[in-house]
């Protein structure tokens, strides 16, 4: 069974019952979540293993509309309106994540992406994806 998730992205894939239950899961949270939570919040709509979940999940980061954050273990949807663009031009995308309240921001930057290619290129070196990850704080924890 095939599910169409609709919302700002331009063009979206069709999606399995279970891809498009885990990408709602995730463009619903308020800060990334890990597998497990994703399986926890989905048990009453069938999901039971861990498996389901990573599935839907590698799927979901192929057709570049979720990124895992590498140092948080944890996935997000993509808010990039043109996001199953950028994956496959590989353009950088930065995250600003916040370590008080743990939202999390999404850049989508060509002069970036031309920088990290540049410098790749001066090393001698093929770059293939691009994903810089900023930690600090959000304009509304400044002051805690």
């Amino acid at each position: 069974m095939s599910t169409q998730h609709s919302d700002d992205h331009g063009h979206m894939p069709k999606l399995t019952k279970n891809q498009a239950l885990v990408f709602g899961a995730l463009t619903s949270a308020a800060c990334p979540l890990s597998a497990y939570t994703i399986l926890d919040e989905l048990r009453d709509q069938g999901f039971r293993a861990p498996l389901q979940v990573y599935r839907a999940l590698e799927k979901l980061l192929e057709f570049g509309i979720v990124h895992r954050l590498e140092t948080q273990n944890a996935f997000v949807a993509c808010k990039h309106p043109s996001c199953d663009t950028h994956e496959q031009s590989h353009d950088a995308v930065a995250f600003m994540i916040c370590e008080t309240c743990g939202t999390v921001a999404e850049i989508a930057d060509e002069a970036l992406a031309s920088q990290l290619q540049g410098l790749a290129g001066t090393a001698n070196f093929a770059l293939d994806q691009s994903v810089v990850e900023l930690r600090g704080k959000c304009v509304g924890c400044w002051d805690t």
